[in-house]
């Protein structure tokens, strides 16, 4: 087995490094870069809006990074009478380090339908949740809190940039490395991913083992014509490290 890690900096070169060190051969072709998002500046007002028993969560660990240090660019404290919320494990402990205040998060899966069920989000009407985000995140979470009432507001913290490769000469590359199990980790990646790849070589594509972190994404990879796709048990290193073993 020949593996493809396609999520970004720093943590596709962490799995890769992992995966060698286990015997794996594994290669790194990140598909996107991140740069400070267009609503950072807005952040410091947002924070001001909430009011006591309101809501913050962070969707991901950039969305904290980029956060942390606007803030403290603009000396700007984060609440103290507001529930912090993150999507998963790392980046709660992330917003914790930045806050020193308890962050929830889900057990188990690091997805939206996970932090769903937490307690402080069951009785949200007339809240404002701020979501932490990076641009276009998050939509599916924002839309099941204002089914329940909650005033919803995105920051964007950051921005995702898919990174230019020519197609032909990646997907040559890719098969003198005899590539056949892809790792994804966001459906932005795997549309990414398929478009980026030229016809002739999209039967290869869709032969490949595909990992993927969600049920979602699962679907998706089906639509596009995927045959063999795996969901590992969440979305960190770990977790994918696992299901690697395991296929």
């Amino acid at each position: 087995m020949t593996i493809l890690v396609t999520r970004p900096t720093p943590a596709g070169d962490e799995l890769v490094k992992q995966l060698i060190a286990l015997g794996f051969n594994a290669y790194h072709t990140p598909l996107i870069s991140f740069a400070p998002g267009d609503e950072l500046n807005s952040l410091p007002n947002n924070l001001n809006m909430l009011r006591q028993g309101d809501l913050l969560i962070a969707a991901s660990q950039h969305a904290v990074y980029y956060a942390r240090d606007t803030l403290l660019k603009e000396n700007h404290a984060w609440p103290d009478n507001i529930d912090y919320l993150a999507i998963g494990e790392k980046t709660a402990r992330e917003l914790e380090k930045v806050t020193n205040y308890p962050v929830a998060r889900p057990e188990g899966r690091e997805i939206s339908e996970q932090l769903l069920k937490l307690p402080q989000l069951q009785h949200v009407a007339g809240k404002r949740v701020l979501i932490l985000r990076g641009n276009g995140g998050r939509p599916f979470l924002a839309e099941q809190l204002k089914k329940r009432g909650a005033e919803v507001t995105f920051c964007e913290c950051y921005q995702r940039h898919p990174i230019p490769y020519d197609g032909e000469k990646l997907c040559h590359h890719w098969q003198q490395m005899h590539v056949n199990t892809l790792v994804i980790t966001s459906g932005e990646m795997l549309q990414q991913l398929y478009e980026l790849v030229p016809e002739r070589y999209r039967n290869w594509l869709l032969s490949c083992q595909l990992l993927v972190v969600s049920e979602r994404l699962a679907a998706l990879a089906s639509t596009l014509g995927w045959m063999h796709c795996q969901i590992a048990d969440n979305a960190d290193n770990d977790a994918l490290l696992r299901a690697l073993q395991q296929i």
